[in-house]
């Protein structure tokens, strides 16, 4: 056999795994701007009611602390505790390692993430389709948001579905479904909370200091983020790529913060979008927890085509009026 031929295979695959990647970053940063339109709004309305100084710190201070510690501290923190025994270090670099022992170890423990992320997607598509106030964008999301009283109904019976076919495959499994289950309802609990605290802050009450203010705002920005990193692994498991790809999109939505936020809350059809992203994405995640391979561009082109359907059905709304 030509060698010449096998040094053409490497390349070739080299080839694709870039731009796999780079489709993959892509996808996330979409991803992660879509999901994050309501965090945007919040900051923005916020932003509104502090001082050009407060305004200057949070816009450069907050933005790295969501891209470099947020972002870049939860899935971190979400691999090295799936998989302890890879430490602070190996977590990071898993994917990237050359290891046999370590890409086993990543590959043994990745259904206990997607069940758990998958389940927390989920629970949160069923929040917004049944319970959420929302601009209908399809027939059937007016006949779910007067079923509200069956929303816990929905979950509960999700859930034990999950976690019944779950345990004769591995009961971690069925354990990240109830913790993805948990996750969601303390997230939810955070969310409820900031809402009554964001119209206490844009009430003008004074004696709210923009010390306070930067404070909620990147809590509920770590609230918010949880949505985003966890959606991230239905992409991929390199937490480089999901460092680069969150970070990205974490920058896009602060300069939508800045300057274009009235704009974007026109495009009334964008949460629909995100939710509808993140119910593809759950399922993609549950799918390979229980050995349903998924193309790694299964996730990103979903959202870019579902992105580019809620832009373009957000036009023709602002077109009609």
């Amino acid at each position: 056999m030509d060698p010449r031929l096998r040094g053409d295979d490497q390349r070739g695959l080299e080839y694709i795994s870039m731009l796999t990647a780079i489709f993959t970053i892509i996808g996330l940063a979409a991803f992660e701007v879509v999901s994050s339109i309501d965090n945007a709004v919040i900051n923005a309305e916020v932003l509104q009611t502090m001082s050009p100084k407060g305004r200057k710190w949070f816009l450069l201070w907050g933005m790295l602390f969501a891209v470099f510690i947020v972002r870049g501290l939860l899935p971190w923190l979400i691999v090295w505790g799936v998989v302890p025994s890879l430490g602070p270090v190996g977590a990071l670099l898993s994917t990237m390692s050359g290891d046999p022992l370590v890409h086993l170890a990543v590959e043994s423990a990745a259904p206990v993430l997607f069940a758990g992320g998958g389940t927390f997607l989920l629970f949160l598509f069923f929040h917004w389709l049944f319970l959420e106030e929302k601009h209908f964008g399809l027939p059937h999301e007016k006949f779910f948001s007067r079923q509200g009283l069956w929303f816990y109904a929905v979950v509960s019976i999700l859930l034990a579905a999950i976690v019944w076919f779950s345990i004769d495959i591995a009961p971690m499994m069925a354990f990240g479904a109830v913790v993805g289950s948990t996750a969601f309802f303390i997230t939810h609990g955070f969310k409820d909370n900031a809402e009554k605290a964001e119209q206490e802050l844009l009430s003008g009450n004074k004696d709210r200091s923009d010390i306070s203010k930067i404070l909620y705002l990147e809590a509920i920005d770590t609230t918010f983020s949880i949505d985003g990193v966890l959606g991230a692994f239905a992409f991929t498991l390199s937490v480089p790529l999901i460092l680069i790809g969150n970070g990205i999109g974490a920058l896009v939505v602060r300069q939508l913060t800045v300057s274009n936020v009235e704009t974007i809350k026109k495009y009334i059809y964008l949460k629909n979008g995100a939710m509808y992203s993140l119910l593809i994405l759950g399922m993609m995640m549950l799918f390979e927890a229980f050995g349903v391979h998924v193309p790694q561009w299964g996730a990103p082109l979903a959202t870019v085509l579902i992105l580019i359907a809620a832009v373009m059905k957000s036009r023709m709304h602002l077109k009609a009026i």
